[in-house]
């Protein structure tokens, strides 16, 4: 069971920009954050680490234990030569959008990809995957599109979807929830867990495709505040919509496989909620991006329109940096090669800094 750096764009002052204009001026001074916005990062730490954690104690015996504590992104059952992975997440508050466009044919590729992403960052190949579906309301039109997507997501992480559960709730439901959980197996002596990690580590950063499926309650919160529709033009770019950016699926990480598989990698994340804290969960070093990847304009955009400070950023999103591979610097020219990625910074003693920014 698991728990689970900035550049602004600079917009036509006219008459078709000036109320936005305004708007984000206004917004400079509110400082938006994600608590603010519902979702409180470090209180759901303490909850996990706390309460969950705590009241989780009976662990099976024999075959088929446990093996390692919870807290990492997948959970691992001892299954003799080989390791069990097992990961469990949800598409979020992305839905709300997926829902005001009905359009629903790319929230599944998301869904499988929380999943096998976080399955890829302790060596693990996924095999098979369930979802679940909780609908205020049965909808026919609803549900072939979001098959259309977890089929999609499937292909593209070479995974069979061998089951699944749809519920029709209108007392719990208001629209409707997907989530899934997924499988995977590693041979248990090449388990990635970050343990080998040292100062002097490579830093590979491989670029996000978007916003992907964290930090929506903020990002809603931006657009709502800021007047505005999720069928409007882009600012940055008309031949698209607001809504059709933020529903750009999640980046399936797949091409990792391979290179877990040939090269020695010390550790892996899955940049999700909470952005760039994450790589707290695999290693007690600090990190210093000091060539990190581009910020897209989406980020740059979302950060103007609701005031938020540069650090609230790195600590909510992606920011265009989706997974990051640490290896040696003997392996890590190599790796690159096999990725559209970059050498993004190196391993340090203690600290996170990107772009000048201090994260902890």
């Amino acid at each position: 069971m698991t728990y689970g750096c900035s550049t602004f764009i600079r917009l036509p002052i006219n008459f078709i920009y000036l109320p936005l204009f305004l708007f984000t001026m206004q917004g400079s001074e509110r400082h938006m954050t994600y608590a603010g916005a519902g979702v409180d990062i470090d209180r759901l730490d303490e909850i996990k680490s706390g309460i969950i954690k705590k009241g989780l104690t009976y662990r099976r015996r024999g075959f088929g234990a446990p093996m390692g504590d919870v807290g990492h992104y997948a959970g691992l059952i001892d299954m003799g030569l080989f390791a069990l992975a097992m990961t469990t997440d949800g598409v979020g508050t992305k839905l709300i959008i997926a829902d005001a466009m009905k359009k629903w044919d790319t929230v599944g590729i998301d869904c499988v990809a929380m999943n096998v992403n976080d399955l890829y960052t302790m060596g693990v190949e996924p095999l098979a995957f369930v979802d679940y579906i909780s609908i205020e309301r049965p909808d026919d039109e609803l549900i072939r599109q979001v098959m259309i997507g977890l089929n999609e997501g499937a292909r593209q992480a070479n995974i069979s979807i061998i089951g699944g559960e749809t519920a029709a709730l209108p007392d719990i439901i208001k629209g409707f929830d997907l989530a899934g959980t997924c499988v995977g197996y590693v041979e248990k002596d090449k388990v990635v867990t970050g343990e080998s990690i040292e100062a002097g580590d490579v830093v590979i950063g491989l670029p996000s495709s978007g916003v992907h499926s964290n930090g929506y309650s903020l990002v809603r919160k931006v657009i709502k505040e800021a007047g505005l529709k999720y069928t409007d033009p882009l600012p940055y770019d008309s031949s698209t919509t607001i809504g059709e950016e933020l529903l750009k699926p999640t980046r399936i990480y797949a091409e990792v496989v391979p290179i877990f598989k040939k090269y020695r990698v010390k550790g892996m994340a899955h940049i999700t909620g909470g952005g760039l804290l994450n790589l707290r969960r695999i290693t007690k070093y600090g990190f210093d991006f000091n060539d990190p990847l581009p910020v897209p304009p989406i980020f740059t955009w979302l950060q103007k329109l609701g005031g938020i400070e540069d650090t609230e950023m790195y600590r909510t999103f992606n920011m265009g940096m989706g997974y990051v591979i640490i290896t040696d610097k003997d392996n890590a020219g190599a790796i690159v090669k096999m990725t559209d990625g970059k050498i993004v910074g190196r391993i340090v003693e203690e600290g996170c800094v990107i772009r000048g920014i201090r994260l902890w």
